[in-house]
């Protein structure tokens, strides 16, 4: 006998414009030209270091890959990024659910970022009817148009909207596809069941985003990099919403997860950045890796000429390029260091406020 679950349908949500929030885009976002604080020399030395890996990586045509927590984007510093991809010093973008929303966020609405302990105690959390409407709209269409996360939501942002299909026309995509292409036909089928369970209107759906030029997953889809999400079910405030589709957030994550797996395979003489994220980054790098691994391997080559560079405010004293410290060292417990020194390759840790790297980094290859 199954287990009760939770009615989400019978949630109230109340409207973004009463929320209060902390981050105000137009006031707190970080312009690509503004100064960084001055670097130490130990960590000027390292930031010197990537920039002549980035070039010598661009040079290669290999993969450079920028992966970020949710902080890098709700620090306001996604024109920096938007900068270093429009370069072409950036080939593959990546972040977890958290930092989606704040860029959704920041490019309809301005601001990002309620207080969440005093929400959590009203019951009022995560409980903003745009942001779970249009954000788990935008993955429920892109999950039916065949793209992953980031790009479904780069896309909704980029076009300021998104066309909702009859339903009529997509019962007669499942009669035509059922038996050829069956994975289709299911994505029309949950489309029609979220449709009507939420009673969509079939047409174009027009939603202008004031603040586009503060978003970076539209940019990334405007200039064709991928920018893909690494989501986990539930740790999101969009899982609130009765928009939210599993099959929706399943197939588009599965769909980024291969994409990320892609670049990684293109790592070899290539740039791994990893900013602010201490648990996504080196869970999916090291599955991506494997992955890639294995298929090198059966070409007779291998990827091992890679350069990761790791950037976090937590100190670390252990000089990595000696593997893993023990049990009874501090830094063992540094989960991202402890995953990536044991990938080859060579691996380099910062530890600095993102904004001062990500200036400086801009700064320095501008030159």
């Amino acid at each position: 006998m199954p287990f009760d679950s939770f009615d989400r349908s019978r949630l109230i949500f109340k409207p973004l414009s009463e929320r209060t929030d902390r981050v105000f885009i137009e006031h707190d976002h970080v312009p690509p030209d503004a100064a960084p604080k001055t670097l130490t020399p130990s960590q000027r030395v390292l930031v010197d270091e990537v920039v002549a890996r980035l070039r010598s990586a661009r040079e290669a045509d290999a993969a450079r890959m920028l992966v970020f927590g949710a902080h890098t984007i709700k620090n306001g510093l996604a024109p920096v990024i938007t900068r270093l991809i429009e370069s072409g010093w950036v080939t593959h973008l990546a972040t977890n659910g958290a930092g989606i929303i704040h860029d959704w966020e920041f490019a309809y609405q301005g601001h990002s970022s309620e207080h969440v302990a005093e929400n959590v105690a009203k019951g009022e959390f995560g409980a903003w009817q745009e942001t779970g409407f249009y954000l788990n709209l935008a993955l429920n269409l892109g999950a039916y148009q065949g793209l992953g996360y980031g790009e479904a939501v780069g896309k909704f942002v980029e076009e300021e909207g998104g066309e909702i299909p009859s339903v009529e026309a997509l019962l007669a995509e499942v009669q035509d596809t059922a038996a050829n292409d069956p994975a289709k036909a299911a994505a029309a089928l949950d489309l029609v069941d979220i449709i009507r369970r939420l009673d969509l209107r079939a047409g174009w759906l027009d939603l202008p985003h004031r603040y586009k030029q503060f978003g970076l997953q539209a940019a990334a889809y405007r200039l064709g990099v991928p920018f893909t999400s690494h989501p986990m079910f539930g740790h999101d405030i969009i899982y609130l919403h009765p928009m939210n589709h599993g099959a929706s957030i399943g197939r588009t994550a599965e769909r980024d997860f291969l994409t990320f797996a892609q670049g990684v395979s293109n790592l070899e003489n290539g740039v791994y950045l990893s900013i602010g994220s201490a648990v996504m980054s080196p869970m999916i790098f090291e599955k991506s890796l494997s992955m890639a691994q294995n298929l090198a391997l059966q070409e007779g080559r291998r990827i091992e000429n890679h350069y990761m560079f790791i950037v976090d405010l937590a100190e670390s004293h252990w000089d990595w390029t000696q593997g893993e410290p023990p049990h009874d060292n501090p830094d063992y417990y540094l989960r991202y260091n402890k995953s990536f020194s044991r990938m080859g390759g060579t691996m380099r840790y910062l530890s600095c406020d993102n904004r001062d790297f990500l200036l400086s980094l801009a700064r320095a290859l501008g030159e």
